[in-house]
């Protein structure tokens, strides 16, 4: 079950599926493995929202339950 986490917690998952990062780039920092590139939320102290998160797991091309796992 998904469920809001912090910018740090959701770097943390990404480096596990081998993405690097974050680095600098316009509005919005992002994570690259290979040619993807996913754009993180800027910190703002407050947790990553269900809506954001979807829409990360979904350019992931991964299920909510592996995401969960990570």
């Amino acid at each position: 079950m998904l469920k809001p986490i912090s910018r740090k917690e959701l770097i943390k998952k990404l480096r596990k599926l081998s993405f690097d990062g974050p680095y600098s780039g316009g509005k919005h920092q992002f994570m690259k493995c290979g040619e993807a590139k996913i754009f993180i939320p800027n910190p703002h102290g407050k947790d990553i929202g269900l809506v954001i998160i979807s829409q990360i797991i979904k350019q992931l091309n991964i299920s909510q339950k592996e995401f969960s796992e990570l």
